[in-house]
């Protein structure tokens, strides 16, 4: 398991590196991402294609808007 880290661990690295380079892009637009946060989620879904266990982000549950009655 800690060499699953290591391997995302590498990759977020890696990302954020070229995120602040300016030569990090975007998968489908080719935009360059200027988000630290989607440089990290970018370097989490690279080492998730090459292996890594790596658990998703917990959502939060949605409060409805419907009508009670």
């Amino acid at each position: 398991m800690a060499a699953k880290r290591k391997t995302a661990n590498r990759k977020v690295k890696r990302a954020m590196h070229k995120m602040k380079r300016g030569e990090l892009r975007s998968g489908r637009s080719g935009k360059v991402v200027r988000s630290r946060k989607q440089a990290i989620a970018i370097g989490l879904s690279e080492a998730r294609k090459s292996g890594a266990r790596i658990p998703k982000k917990k959502s939060t549950q949605r409060r409805r808007t419907g009508t009670r009655a």
